[in-house]
C-alpha cells in the first residue's frame, strides 16, 4: 500500500470515527460552548472554537467570537484542516507569515493572524476536530499554555463520551418493554454513566504517596454533585481538590462538569490556591444569574512530594477552601487535626468570598483526609447525625493506615447508614507511607 493510499485508508476510519459519535449538525450544547467561552477567558483571545472535521468541511459544534452565521466554513489548509493532521498542538504564531496559513480564505476575511489548536482524540487514536484559539494580533504559546490546551481539548473528548455514552444507553433501553421497572433501570444506568464521568476513572500514581478515593451514593436515580481529583502540575508539585455542587440531577452534573474543567484549566495557569478559587468563583458568577445562582464548596489544594531517597521524607501540602468542611490531618501518632483555611465562603455566590490558605506538613506515617457533608449530615440507625465528632473518633482510629484502608473504613460505615443516608459522599485520603523496615545482612 502506498502512501496515498494509507492516507486515505486512515481518513476513511477518522470519518467513520467520526460518525460514531453521531455530533455533526446538532444543536448548541451548553457543555461546549463552556468549554470554548473559558478558552477564551483563559487564553485572552477574542475567538474560540470546538471544530469537527467532515469530509469537506469544518463544523462548529461551539463557537466563541465568530461572526453571527458562521456555523462551518471549507476545509481548506492551514487553519483547522491542517491542524488535524497533527498529534499535538498546531500554532501558527503570524499567519500573515506562515506559507501554510496565508492562503486561508478567513485570514484575510476575519483578519486571522495568530491561530493555535490541539486535536480532540479518540480513545483508538483517531482525531475528530480540534479546539481552537485565535486573535487578530501575532503571539506565541508557552509550553504551559499548550499543555492547557490540549487538557481542553481532552475535557472536549469526554463531553463526547459522555454523550455517546448516553445516546447507546438510550438507544439501548428504546428496545426494552416500557415497564416501571425497565424505566426505573434506565434512569439509573444513565445517572450511573453520568455520574462516571464527573470523577476521574482512576487516580494517578503519585511517587512517594498513596491515594484511595470513594464515591457513595445515597440514590441510584439522581446524579449528585459531589467531585474530586488530583493532577500533575507542569513544574513538579500535584494539584488536588474535593467538592460538593448545589442541587442534583442534570443541572448539578453540568456545573461539576464546568467546576472541574475550570479548576484545571486555572490550575495549569497558576497554581496558586486563592487563585484558583478565584477563576473559579469569577467563572461560576459570570455563568449564573444572581435570580438563579448555582454555587459550591470546595477544598484545592497543592502538594509537593520530598525527592526519593531524601531525608526525612516529607509532604508539603498548601490547601484553600470555600465554604467546605475542614480536611482531616491523621497523624501515625493518632492525633488529629482539623486544616481549616481561615475564611472562605461559598464559591459563586459573591464577587470577594475572602478565600484564604492552611498549610500542612505530612511526615512518614500521617495522613490527609477529604470529604464532603453527605458523611458528617447522615443519620446513625439511632436518628443521630453522624457529626463532626463521631468523625474525629472514626479518624483518630485510622492512625498509620494506608490510604485504601481509610476508604475502606469510611466505607463501611457509609453502607451502616441504610435509609439515613440521604445526601452522596466523595472522599479522598492521601498517605505518606512509614519506611519499609531496612534488612540486616
Amino acid at each position: 500500500m502506498d502512501v496515498r493510499q494509507a492516507d486515505l485508508v486512515a481518513e476513511e476510519r477518522r470519518m467513520a470515527s467520526v460518525h460514531r459519535y453521531a455530533v455533526l449538525d446538532t444543536p448548541p450544547d451548553g457543555a461546549f460552548d463552556r468549554v470554548v467561552a473559558l478558552a477564551a477567558l483563559v487564553f485572552d483571545v477574542p475567538v474560540a472554537t470546538v471544530s469537527i472535521v467532515d469530509s469537506d468541511r469544518i463544523w462548529f459544534k461551539a463557537q466563541h467570537g465568530l461572526p453571527d452565521g458562521i456555523g462551518q466554513v471549507d476545509r481548506d489548509p492551514g487553519l483547522w484542516a491542517s491542524a488535524i493532521t497533527r498529534d499535538g498542538p498546531y500554532v501558527v504564531p503570524d499567519a500573515l507569515l506562515d506559507p501554510r496559513a496565508s492562503g486561508n480564505p478567513l485570514v484575510r476575511a476575519l483578519g486571522v493572524r495568530f491561530y493555535a489548536a490541539a486535536p480532540i482524540v479518540t480513545a483508538d487514536g483517531h482525531r475528530l476536530g480540534t479546539i481552537d484559539i485565535i486573535d487578530v494580533r501575532p503571539r506565541e504559546l508557552t509550553a504551559k499554555q499548550r499543555t492547557m490546551l490540549t487538557e481542553l481539548a481532552a475535557m472536549v473528548m469526554e463531553q463526547l463520551e459522555l454523550r455517546l455514552q448516553t445516546i447507546t444507553a438510550v438507544r439501548a433501553e428504546r428496545k426494552l418493554r416500557r415497564t416501571a421497572e425497565i424505566e426505573q433501570r434506565r434512569l439509573q444506568t444513565l445517572a450511573t454513566t453520568l455520574q462516571r464521568t464527573l470523577v476521574p476513572s482512576a487516580l494517578p500514581d503519585v511517587p512517594g504517596l498513596e491515594l484511595a478515593a470513594l464515591y457513595h451514593t445515597a440514590s441510584a436515580d439522581l446524579v449528585g454533585g459531589d467531585f474530586y481529583d488530583i493532577f500533575h502540575l507542569a513544574d513538579g508539585r500535584w494539584a488536588f481538590f474535593l467538592g460538593d455542587v448545589c442541587g442534583k440531577g442534570a443541572e448539578a452534573a453540568a456545573m461539576t462538569s464546568l467546576v472541574r474543567y475550570t479548576l484545571r484549566a486555572a490550575a495549569h495557569a497558576d497554581p496558586d490556591p486563592i487563585g484558583v478559587l478565584q477563576s473559579l468563583n469569577a467563572a461560576l458568577l459570570h455563568e449564573y444569574s444572581p435570580a438563579y445562582p448555582f454555587y459550591c464548596t470546595v477544598l484545592f489544594g497543592v502538594l509537593t512530594v520530598s525527592a526519593p531517597g531524601v531525608e526525612p521524607a516529607a509532604v508539603e501540602v498548601t490547601l484553600a477552601g470555600g465554604g467546605h468542611p475542614p480536611a482531616l490531618t491523621v497523624r501515625a501518632s493518632g492525633t488529629v487535626e482539623q486544616v481549616r483555611p481561615v475564611g472562605g465562603l461559598l464559591v459563586g455566590l459573591m464577587d470577594n468570598p475572602n478565600f484564604a490558605t492552611a498549610r500542612v506538613r505530612l511526615a512518614p506515617g500521617d495522613g490527609l483526609l477529604l470529604y464532603t457533608d453527605g458523611l458528617t449530615e447522615a443519620r446513625t440507625p439511632g436518628g443521630h447525625l453522624f457529626g463532626d465528632e463521631r468523625l474525629l473518633d472514626l479518624a483518630a482510629t485510622l492512625a498509620g493506615a494506608r490510604a485504601p484502608d481509610m476508604a475502606d473504613a469510611i466505607m463501611r460505615v457509609l453502607t451502616g447508614f441504610g435509609p439515613g443516608l440521604t445526601d452522596d459522599t466523595a472522599v479522598l485520603a492521601l498517605t505518606l507511607p512509614l519506611p519499609s523496615p531496612k534488612v540486616s545482612s
